[in-house]
């Protein structure tokens, strides 16, 4: 089957993330969190399983660092700032503002109408799960942007906001690397249970094609 060959779905991240000093009147501490999120799409061609997956593997988006291509990807970018107040010869953080931009990176399938039904079914099984796992790489990268802002919200006041903004820097060179061992650990679940859990979907919907 076409699914046990084709390669599970893996992600791409490039993050950028330096809190910049900015100063403003002591004050209630605000902070936001923007999550941002788009789709795009590259397309293939086959009407068999041996086409569609040799279209994958040299179509498909490169993971950074590798010269293999993936059935789909999401590129994580992480940005922000905070504002920082001064009272009482102390600094404070006043305000934390995390962006996480994600790309969502899919196939597209252009040959169904010449493809037997059977074949639409494994495409429609193993698209599901690309979609269901960038999805979640999505998730875990929002996540992480909210404990990002909660951790640098946190932070106690220092002598000076020079020392506060490397303190503001500190939690988002940890919070990343945290998200990227997230990512990975997440990627390496998924590649164990990949097969199994392929030819479970294909199982059920196959089953529910055949009660229509």
């Amino acid at each position: 089957m076409v699914a046990s060959r084709m390669p599970l779905a893996s992600h791409k991240i490039r993050l950028s993330c330096t809190f910049l000093l900015a100063l403003c009147m002591p004050g209630m501490a605000d902070a936001e969190v923007v999550a941002r999120k788009s789709i795009s799409y590259f397309d293939i061609k086959g009407t068999t399983a041996d086409e569609l997956d040799a279209a994958l593997n040299e179509r498909g988006p490169l993971a950074m660092g590798s010269s293999s291509h993936h059935p789909g990807a999401t590129r994580i970018r992480f940005g922000g700032n905070a504002t920082y107040s001064e009272a009482n010869g102390r600094c404070y953080i006043s305000g934390v503002k995390v962006t996480v931009e994600t790309e969502i990176i899919l196939p597209r399938w252009r040959d169904r109408r010449g493809a037997s039904k059977q074949l639409s079914i494994i495409w429609d099984t193993l698209s599901a799960d690309i979609r269901r796992h960038e999805d979640r790489h999505v998730e875990i990268a929002r996540q992480h942007a909210r404990q990002m802002e909660k951790l640098i919200l946190a932070l106690p006041s220092a002598n000076d906001c020079d020392a506060l903004q490397d303190k503001a820097n500190e939690v988002t060179t940890r919070e990343t690397e945290r998200h990227d061992a997230d990512q990975a650990r997440f990627d390496r679940i998924e590649a164990i249970n990949f097969q199994n859990r392929l030819q479970r979907l294909l199982y059920y919907r196959t089953q529910k094609n055949g009660r229509q």
